[in-house]
């Protein structure tokens, strides 16, 4: 067998910006046929500027793209007649969107009852389902800034952590939705919400907050839970070491010359190091600022002690591991320029996650959808002609 699981599947994509796209380029990777439903001048992610320049191209491979105006009545009646041909709908438009546009759950529902609509919104249902919600709104009032920040200084996630957890959590409602369908027979609704997303994360400070009996510091400020978890400076660069066992601690000592530190019984458990600290650090600082970060990386992984060097996002292009792991695809950025971005990073026995199609032009694969709902060639063209549907030149009817 050589084939992806979700091979066989047809999901509607109403995504834009990162939530959405990023369900569907899950869903595409896993083998779903996955079609982009986008407005005929394409979807404004197209044309983000600043650090949402590279949107699109990350979260939009594998995809077909079929651009239709969805205002028109003709456009509609398009749409209606491929809900009925798909698995699922995913959309993350502001709540009321869809059925302001007359393509809501409840309608969409009597065209396929088979379906699994996916919402994913800012809230799920209760008193904050209407507020307008953003990746870095919800990462402020979740705590999420507060404990990546400074003290008094909150400071978002320096990726869109949370659009891209609320993305994967609605792959994993659609998947759950999806074995409850072999059962029932029947499709249903599923929401993710980013808002929500968030508490799921910060859980962990939550329980901290609730056993201390008070309000945790942030990441920055943390209490010490390791004696020795920290980012050090090298002779050309910075490395983190991490020793969080007692036997990580005899390897690092014996590795580095500090049997003496290694034999002390004053040191001997975690607890101990921690109120040791102003005796071990400067120790450490001195030996690992005399290496490089590739000697201090070398001994560490020798010893079996977690590291890792302090990279930048380019770094990345040239990790020997992430080439050879197989998730690197050479994607199509713009015409002229292609790039190796990762693709969802999961591996199966029976078939690998490869880059099939490049994140589509506007309305790109359009015309085979289309065909394939028995549309002639007059019909596309006259949607074309009438401004309705947009597609490349040359597959232009």
């Amino acid at each position: 067998m050589n084939t992806l699981p979700l091979a066989g599947l047809r999901v509607l994509d109403f995504g834009h910006t990162v939530m959405g796209p990023t369900c569907g380029v899950v869903l595409a990777d896993l083998g779903a046929e996955v079609i982009r439903i986008e407005p005929p001048e394409g979807d404004r992610t197209r044309r983000l500027g600043g650090f949402g320049t590279g949107f699109f191209g990350t979260y939009n491979r594998n995809k077909a793209s079929l651009a239709l105006d969805l205002k028109d009545k003709r456009g509609k009646a398009v749409l209606e007649r491929l809900v009925p041909t798909a698995d699922v709908l995913v959309e993350n438009f502001a709540p009321g969107t869809m059925e302001r546009l007359g393509l809501g759950w409840e309608h969409l529902r009597t065209l396929n009852p088979r379906l699994v609509y996916c919402a994913l919104k800012g809230y799920l249902p209760g008193p904050y389902e209407d507020l307008p919600a953003l990746d870095e709104v919800v990462q402020m009032q979740g705590g999420l800034a507060h404990m990546t920040g400074l003290p008094g200084r909150p400071l978002r996630a320096g990726t869109s952590v949370v659009d891209i957890m609320g993305g994967v959590f609605g792959v994993v409602g659609i998947l759950a939705a999806l074995r409850q369908r072999e059962a029932t027979g029947e499709g249903q609704k599923v929401q993710a919400a980013l808002f929500e997303s968030v508490a799921f994360m910060v859980g962990q400070h939550m329980a901290a907050g609730a056993i201390a009996g008070s309000r945790v510091p942030p990441m920055t400020a943390r209490r010490i839970t390791w004696a020795i978890y920290d980012v050090f400076t090298a002779a050309d660069g910075q490395v983190f070491v991490g020793v969080t066992s007692d036997q990580h601690w005899q390897r690092l000592c014996a590795q580095f010359g500090l049997e003496a530190l290694g034999a002390d019984p004053s040191l001997a458990t975690n607890g101990q190091r921690v109120a040791a600290r102003d005796r071990i650090m400067p120790e450490l600082e001195r030996i690992f600022g005399a290496m490089t970060v590739a000697e201090v990386l070398e001994r560490c992984r020798a010893a079996r002690i977690p590291c890792a060097p302090v990279a930048h996002p380019e770094d990345l292009f040239d990790d020997p591991h992430l080439a050879a792991s197989g998730i690197m695809g050479e994607t199509a950025l713009s015409d002229t320029l292609r790039a190796a971005l990762p693709m969802t990073p999961l591996r199966f026995e029976t078939a690998g996650i490869t880059l099939r199609q490049q994140p589509p032009r506007i309305g790109e694969g359009g015309a085979a959808v289309l065909v394939g709902l028995g549309l002639s060639e007059e019909e596309i063209a006259t949607l074309r002609g009438a401004g309705v549907l947009t597609l490349p030149e040359e597959n232009a009817a």
